[in-house]
């Protein structure tokens, strides 16, 4: 949740940097730099992870033979 707030507000001051002087876009630039280093990567518990594979039934070879009920 913090993650994403702070790249919103990097964001948003890269739109107000466009419109600006260039001594305040710099200045501005460098603050969305730093919100995109708070908002850094995403937390490890957040990061989606693939579904394991469906198991597939074992080979023949593995049932075939005599066998225990």
């Amino acid at each position: 949740m913090e993650h994403e707030f702070y790249l919103g507000l990097a964001q948003r001051v890269r739109i107000i940097a466009e419109k600006a002087d260039p001594f305040t876009r710099r200045r501005l630039l460098d603050l969305a730099k730093r919100y995109d280093a708070k908002g850094g990567s995403r937390p490890a518990h957040l990061v989606e992870r693939p579904l394991p594979l469906p198991r597939t039934t074992p080979p023949a070879p593995i049932f075939s033979g005599p066998g225990e009920a």
